[in-house]
């Protein structure tokens, strides 16, 4: 027996109900909103994601590269780990000036995981925003994804915000060496929380700011009000920062978004400089985003201002189940032919499904009972319509008439 890659999995018939689902929800959502769908390629050239550092090293020991060859010479390309950053590079390509571009991809990325937890190969429902540096894009992308969870009837749902601007001010001002730096930056943006216990060591002076800072885990706006001002004094320059984390959270409150603070939360990529956000259902993030302002410029474009969010697909489809369960399957049939010559069934089959049916051949009576109605195809040409849940009685009928009573007693909708 041939099993799949480990770390992959394959996509059953329910699974893609789900998939698709989530895709069509998602979709139709974005476009509401006025955000088109693009796709990237699956394979990116490695450079892309190292030459601006716009993936912590932790991620980028973990992409799948390999050698494209091209005649006598080759580079080296990747699986792409990430879709934000090729949707940046297309937009420095081919939509340099066309501001603001709202875009929207369902797309896989893939990163090597050697633990067993998690999957190797990571479907995505993505939104950019490029090309506005206005105050309300932020909490337009948290509105976006909180719409299109309440869709999908995602339970639980808030937004944990931290700051990624507000990081880097904080260690600038501890007085590291630009190794030290971006080395426990990119920890923190790996999740690795511990960090912040070396930095309290290592920089006695900051555990006051530093427990300030921490001790804002879901708490609102006005909290960070009172953290700006009792940090005026040794901690201005990061007043631009916190302003925009005041901003940001507080209209996203006046939006009705469930939102809390945690700034050691920061768990993202390298290339965030502003507002970072998990989306969590319960404990689990089912999504996360933030502001990128630098990324598209250090793909080689202009200075653009961006931002945008992800929604995992493998959470949504698990917690979107009972949705697709709720919503009925009442647009099938299910055609037996009694006949000796198939043409009439064939015609049957036809005409339900100009009526939006799907139809099936020869199906049991239990598929009958799971999917809406079974249709026998009798000699003489006579039918008989059959609802064996028990919703409408029996009907015999003919071809010509099949249409009319289908419409009439068997709507389901």
């Amino acid at each position: 027996m041939i099993q799949r890659c480990h770390g992959f999995k394959d996509l059953l018939p329910r699974d893609m109900e789900l998939f698709r689902l989530v895709e069509r929800e998602f979709l139709k959502s974005t476009s509401a909103w006025g955000y088109r769908e693009v796709r990237t390629p699956t394979i990116e050239y490695l450079y892309l994601f190292t030459s601006a550092g716009t993936l912590t090293p932790g991620k980028l020991r973990r992409t799948y590269s390999f050698l494209d060859w091209d005649g006598w010479s080759g580079e080296r390309v990747v699986l792409k780990p990430d879709a934000t950053i090729p949707v940046a590079r297309m937009y420095a390509e081919c939509m340099s000036g066309q501001s603001p571009a709202r875009l929207a991809y369902v797309t896989n990325t893939f990163m090597f995981d050697d633990s067993g937890k998690k999957t190797r190969e990571r479907w995505q429902c993505g939104a950019e925003l490029i090309g506005s540096g206005a105050s309300g894009i932020d909490s337009e992308l948290m509105s976006m994804a909180y719409e299109i969870l309440n869709y999908l009837s995602v339970p639980n749902v808030r937004f944990r915000l931290s700051h990624s601007g507000l990081l880097a001010v904080l260690l600038r001002n501890a007085g590291f060496s630009p190794e030290e730096f971006n080395r426990i930056f990119d920890e923190l943006l790996d999740g690795n929380e511990s960090a912040f216990d070396r930095i309290k060591e290592s920089r006695p002076e900051l555990a006051e700011a530093l427990s300030l800072m921490l001790g804002l885990n879901g708490k609102t706006a006005g909290f960070l009000k009172n953290l700006k001002a009792l940090l005026k004094d040794s901690f201005t320059s990061g007043e631009n920062a916190i302003d925009d984390f005041i901003a940001v959270t507080e209209m996203a409150q006046s939006l009705g978004i469930p939102c809390e603070i945690n700034l050691a939360a920061a768990k993202g990529y390298e290339y965030y400089t502003g507002i970072i956000f998990h989306i969590m259902s319960g404990e689990e993030i089912i999504g996360g985003g933030g502001r990128y302002d630098d990324l598209v410029g250090l793909l080689g474009g202009l200075e653009t201002p961006a931002a945008g969010f992800a929604l995992y697909m493998d959470k949504l489809m698990k917690l979107s189940s009972v949705q697709l369960n709720q919503a009925g399957s009442g647009k099938y049939a299910c055609i037996q032919n009694q006949c000796e010559k198939p043409e009439e069934a064939l015609l049957v089959a036809h005409t339900l499904r100009k009526l939006g049916w799907q139809v099936r051949f020869d199906a049991t009576s239990t598929q009958a009972e799971q999917t809406g109605v079974m249709i026998q195809v009798l000699p003489q040409h006579k039918l008989t319509v059959n609802d064996l849940a028990g919703k409408v009685q029996p009907v015999e009928c003919s071809l010509e008439k099949l249409a009319e009573v289908i419409e009439k007693e068997y709507r389901f909708d």
